[in-house]
């Protein structure tokens, strides 16, 4: 085998790259792993409804296999992040029996987010290469459509319709709260957060690929661009609009460096205008659209605006509220896994947040101020490293980390990981992350891409 150094920050994550061979059944695994990341939802409620509750952790024993195997082969680097992680989540479920919740399955719950999802991120980065980051941005893109197709018969249908079926098969409907009548639409996935995380995590795939056209299909390239536009209005949601607009400024910053790129995401972005022109013209579009501005208005009227709500509140809401209210927790916390919904259900029998609602206020909540804000610092720590690897690239002219940095960002730092989806997207996007900063031979030299 041949060594090959890494350096992210000048940091060595993976010292040595292991044969394709080797890596066949651990990549098939990702693989899974992030499929039934997009599919959970549907065995959940339409063709497993009555193995809804265990597939809830459908995709945890594949992350055990996972890191069994790559503990066994080695794989795993040695950094402070894994390590500080691992060893909390070993420390938390100890002090959740004897000093919190006492609930020996609600703190393996709960822990199971440090010891076998966390790692899966350096496993990703190791075992993962370019090509394998870029052919799963393109079966993101295949999927686009059809999901578009799906939230939109979510949005006009009520929620009793079978596409809006619930999980376990829940007659009420799995749509959340949107705007009047209309109901926020899940896709294929259990809660409607999932539809945000989706398509702002098929942004980052579809600006590259704009940027290197010989990489993609350029029709299934339209179709996801337009997908991924369309959906904003239908998702109902202002933290998708903001996720896509982040990464549409992420891109822009990244275009200044070339003018042929600037170009490109001129000629896209009038395009796209274009597209939207014509589709204000039906009600088909209009009434989201409408839909969508009354549930941004009310909302922002609620909230202080798009910044405090948005921005403030949603991905640094509980940031401040979290450090004020930090000296009133016990030191060691309630126990890990009171502040998911799991851990309510097994504890009191309800769906409710027993704890903060915001990721940083639910951490402290559980296992108290000291590990709280610890493990808070190894997340800002490892968002804050994965930046400046990300930079340095973009600065060689490689967009493909700078782009999948504007997803992985705030969801490495701030994504409500108690949440099943939301972990699963913060863990994929971070481990592709990860694997992005490796050093690749010409990684941005467009090849002519085939459909096979």
């Amino acid at each position: 085998m041949k060594a090959i150094g890494y350096e992210a920050n000048n940091t060595h994550i993976v010292s040595r790259m292991d044969t394709a061979a080797d890596f066949k059944w651990l990549k098939k695994a990702i693989w899974a792993y992030f499929l039934l990341l997009i599919f959970e939802g549907a065995l959940r409620k339409w063709f497993l409804p009555g193995l809804a509750t265990p597939l809830l952790i459908v995709r945890d024993p594949i992350a055990m296999w996972l890191v069994y195997e790559g503990w066994q082969r080695n794989l795993f680097p040695s950094t402070i992040y894994l390590k500080g992680m691992v060893i909390i989540g070993l420390i938390s479920i100890y002090l959740a029996v004897v000093a919190g919740h006492g609930n020996v399955i609600v703190a393996i719950y709960g822990a199971r987010i440090f010891l076998i999802h966390f790692p899966l991120i350096f496993l990703i980065g190791r075992v993962f290469d370019r090509e394998d980051i870029l052919q799963m941005g393109r079966v993101t893109l295949y999927i686009a459509l059809p999901m578009l197709i799906l939230i939109s018969m979510q949005f006009y249908s009520p929620q009793s319709a079978w596409v809006n079926r619930g999980i376990g098969g829940d007659m009420e409907g799995a749509g959340f709260s949107g705007s009047g009548d209309f109901k926020r639409p899940p896709g294929t996935f259990s809660f409607t957060n999932g539809t945000a995380l989706y398509f702002g995590w098929l942004a980052p795939f579809v600006l590259y690929f704009w940027f290197h056209l010989k990489k993609v299909n350029i029709w299934l390239l339209i179709s996801a661009s337009g997908a991924m536009l369309i959906a904003i209005p239908f998702s109902i949601s202002r933290t998708l609009f903001f996720e896509v607009s982040l990464t549409v400024a992420f891109a822009v910053i990244a275009s200044v460096r070339k003018p042929e790129n600037f170009t490109k995401v001129v000629i896209a972005g009038i395009a796209g205008i274009i597209v939207l022109g014509i589709l204000s013209q039906t009600e088909y579009f209009t009434t989201a659209t409408g839909a969508f501005f009354d549930r941004f208005d009310t909302a922002n009227e609620q909230e202080g605006g798009l910044v405090k709500g948005v921005i403030g509140d949603r991905f640094f809401g509980g940031l401040f509220t979290a450090l004020e209210e930090s000296s009133d927790q016990p030191f060691w916390g309630y126990g890990v896994g009171l502040g998911t919904n799991v851990g309510s259900m097994l504890l009191s029998n309800t769906r409710m947040f027993l704890l903060s609602e915001g990721e940083w206020g639910r951490l402290i909540g559980e296992v108290g101020p000291l590990l709280g804000l610890t493990i808070v610092f190894m997340r800002v720590g490892l968002a804050l490293k994965l930046t400046w690897g990300a930079y340095k690239k973009l600065a060689q002219n490689d967009f493909l980390p700078w782009l999948l940095l504007s997803f992985a960002f705030i969801n490495i730092i701030m994504g409500s990981w108690a949440q099943p989806t939301a972990l699963g997207f913060g863990i994929v996007i971070a481990g592709l992350l990860v694997a992005s900063l490796k050093p690749e031979p010409e990684p941005d030299t467009d090849t002519d891409y085939e459909d096979s």
